[in-house]
C-alpha cells in the first residue's frame, strides 16, 4: 500500500499510528477533513487480518464520517480509529488512558466516540486523559449509549423513503425485512412494531432473533435467505458490503433503508438499484442519528434538543431525492453531491476571508 498516494487520492489531511508497548494498544487514527470542524469519530476496536487492513479500514471510515457530518448540517469534520485487537480479551485500563493521551495530544483536531467493538466504559477510561471523547457514561454529563437514538434516526429516515416510495409515510402494514438484530436495529424494531409493521428478521446470533420473537412477534428466516423475502422494505443493519453482485437481483422490495455502514459494494450498485427502481436512503445520512447525538454533547447535552435534530433526518433524506431527481442521479451520488457542496462553500468563504484579511494587512 503506498500510504501517500491513497491519501492523496480522497485528500485524507492527516494519519497517525498510536503504540503504547506496556497496555498493547496498536490505535491508527485517520482525519479525513477538518473544513467543518474539528474530525469526530468513533474507536473500533477489531481482529484484523494484516496492518493493511486496518489502515484501509480507517482512512474508509473517516471519509465516511466526513460525509455523515456534511450531509446531517454539523460543523465537524470526519476522523475515525481502529485499535487492532480482540475486544473480548485484548481490553485493559492502561490501553484506553494511553490512547486518550494520544488524542489529548491532538488538542481537539479530532473527537473520538464508541464504535464496534468498544464500549461507554471504554470511554469513561478515555475520558479520564482527555476531554476530547463523547459517548461517556451519563455521570459525566454524556448521553450514553447512542444506539437507540441512531434507530431513531433511522426510523424517521426509513418513513422519508416508504414516503418517495408509496406516497405516503405510514409504515402500518407494511413487511420490513431487518437483517441483522444487534442494539441499534433492536430498538429500530420496536419503533416499527409500535406502528404495525410485520417484522421478518435475521441474524447469526440466535438469542437476538429470539428476543426478536418474544418481544416483537418477528419473523425469522436464515441469515442467506433474508435477501430472498418478499418485503416491502429491506433494512440491512448488520454488516457493510450487502449489496452487491451477489445479492441485488434476489432482493424483492421497494425500499432498502437500515442503519449498516457502506451498505453498497462498490457504486454501481446503486446505479443499478436506481435503474430498478429501488428507493436507496443512503447509509450515512440515515444512520447519523448517533452521531448528531454525540455531536450535541459539545454544546452541553440536551436530550430535547439533539432528538428534534435527530427527526431532521426524514427531511434530509426528502432532499435528498429532491437533488437526484433535479439532477437524474441515483440517490448515493445525490447524498455525496450535498455533502461536497456544503464543503466546498465552507472552503470558498474561509479562502474569501482569508483573502481579506491579507488585503487589510497589506493596507497598513
Amino acid at each position: 500500500m503506498e500510504i501517500f498516494k491513497t491519501l492523496e487520492k480522497y485528500d485524507y489531511e492527516q494519519l497517525l499510528f498510536c503504540q503504547d508497548e506496556e497496555s498493547g494498544l496498536k490505535a491508527i487514527i485517520a482525519i479525513h477533513d477538518t473544513t467543518l470542524g474539528p474530525a469526530l469519530g468513533g474507536t473500533r476496536m477489531w481482529t484484523y487480518a494484516s496492518e493493511e487492513d486496518a489502515v484501509i479500514d480507517a482512512l474508509r471510515l473517516a471519509r465516511g464520517m466526513t460525509y455523515k457530518a456534511a450531509a446531517s448540517g454539523l460543523n465537524l469534520g470526519g476522523g475515525k480509529t481502529v485499535i487492532i485487537g480482540d475486544p473480548r480479551k485484548d481490553k485493559n485500563e492502561a490501553m484506553f488512558r494511553a490512547f486518550g493521551r494520544f488524542i489529548q495530544g491532538l488538542n481537539g483536531r479530532y473527537i473520538t466516540a464508541e464504535d464496534v467493538g468498544t464500549t461507554v466504559e471504554d470511554m469513561d477510561l478515555i475520558h479520564e486523559e482527555t476531554r476530547f471523547v463523547t459517548g461517556v457514561s451519563p455521570a459525566f454529563g454524556s448521553s450514553g449509549n447512542p444506539s437507540p437514538v441512531t434507530a431513531y434516526g433511522c426510523y424517521h429516515g426509513m418513513k422519508a423513503a416508504a414516503q418517495i416510495a408509496y406516497g405516503s409515510d405510514s409504515l402500518e402494514g407494511k413487511v420490513v425485512a431487518v437483517q441483522g438484530v444487534g442494539s441499534v436495529a433492536y430498538h429500530l424494531c420496536k419503533y416499527l412494531h409500535d406502528e404495525g409493521v410485520r417484522l421478518i428478521v435475521t441474524d447469526i446470533n440466535q438469542e437476538n432473533m429470539e428476543r426478536a420473537v418474544r418481544d416483537f412477534g418477528a419473523e425469522t428466516v436464515d441469515p442467506d435467505h433474508i435477501y430472498d423475502v418478499e418485503c416491502d422494505i429491506f433494512a440491512p443493519c448488520a454488516l457493510g458490503a450487502i449489496i452487491n453482485d451477489d445479492t441485488i437481483n434476489r432482493l424483492h422490495c421497494r425500499v432498502i433503508a437500515g442503519s449498516a455502514n457502506n451498505q453498497l459494494k462498490d457504486e454501481e450498485h446503486g446505479d443499478i438499484l436506481n435503474e430498478k427502481g429501488i428507493v436507496y436512503a443512503p447509509d450515512y445520512v440515515i444512520n447519523a442519528g448517533g452521531l448528531i447525538n454525540v455531536a450535541d454533547e459539545l454544546l452541553g447535552y440536551n436530550r430535547e434538543r439533539a432528538m428534534k435534530k435527530v427527526e431532521g433526518i426524514y427531511d434530509t433524506i426528502l432532499r435528498i431525492f429532491e437533488i437526484a431527481e433535479r439532477d437524474r442521479i441515483p440517490s448515493y451520488k445525490a447524498a455525496d453531491r450535498m455533502a461536497e457542496e456544503r464543503i466546498a462553500t465552507m472552503r470558498q468563504s474561509r479562502s474569501m476571508f482569508l483573502l481579506n484579511e491579507r488585503n487589510i494587512l497589506n493596507m497598513k
